[in-house]
């Protein structure tokens, strides 16, 4: 009992527990905006990230005493490589592409942040490690508010499909996005002599969301037209 309760077993607890704490916090505000990984997932990268470190910082525990100082040669850096490695194919796995947008960035992010967070917490380099983890909760909760009130560019992707009969010249289309405060970034063409229809396609930029109803509203009476597709484009 006196040997699981000296002081370096009591520190190695300590600081796995602070890893975990820390883990579970970031994940916690992961799983409540209902991403792939989650509460569970950060709190066992930051543990495993901190254990590995600890195998670094306390190995003469499981080497033993008998073992020559001169014929161990550590680099701690290389420990967090291998680490950072690994998370690197567990962060590739919560991004998500689904045509032009991107998802998943921010959560593979924080995973790698939190394998970073851990790897501080198991060397015990506590003020940093607190810091970090300080941090990245702010990051991931008050700046999600601050972005929800910026005014930032919004980008789509935009098709409009006329018969082939009832075509509307180039103008005519421009003038119809710039009226709904609409930039044509870039603009190509397509016809199908097996549809017989003509489409606009194109990459939009404008600066509020709501620009995208006001303008699938207004496609929705407009005569002549044959479909269209507007698709904004996420990260």
């Amino acid at each position: 009992m006196d040997t699981l309760l000296d002081s370096e077993n009591v520190m190695i607890v300590i600081h796995l527990a602070a890893a975990w704490v820390a883990g579970s916090l970031i994940g916690l505000e992961r799983s409540f905006h209902g991403r792939p990984a989650g509460f569970r997932t950060h709190a066992l990268v930051c543990v495993s990230s901190a254990l590995l470190s600890l195998v670094m910082t306390y190995q003469w525990q499981w080497l033993g005493n008998d073992v020559p100082v001169e014929t161990i040669r550590t680099d701690p850096t290389r420990v967090a490589q291998g680490i950072m490695t690994g998370i690197g194919f567990l962060g590739a796995g919560v991004i998500l592409k689904e045509g032009l947008s991107v998802r998943g960035l921010t959560t593979a992010a924080s995973i790698w942040m939190t394998a970073s967070i851990g790897i501080l917490y198991g060397v015990g380099f506590w003020f940093p490690a607190v810091l970090s983890t300080i941090v990245t909760l702010i990051t991931l909760a008050l700046f999600r508010q601050i972005e929800a009130h910026m005014h930032s560019q919004v980008f789509a992707t935009h098709t409009l499909r006329f018969p082939n009969q009832q075509v509307p010249d180039e103008a005519f289309v421009r003038t119809l996005m710039a009226e709904h405060d609409f930039k044509i970034m870039s603009m190509s063409y397509h016809m199908s002599h097996s549809s017989e229809t003509f489409e606009y396609q194109m990459m939009l930029r404008t600066y509020h969301r709501d620009n995208l109803t006001r303008l699938s509203k207004r496609l929705i009476t407009l005569e002549g037209l044959a479909g269209f597709r507007l698709a904004p484009v996420s990260g």
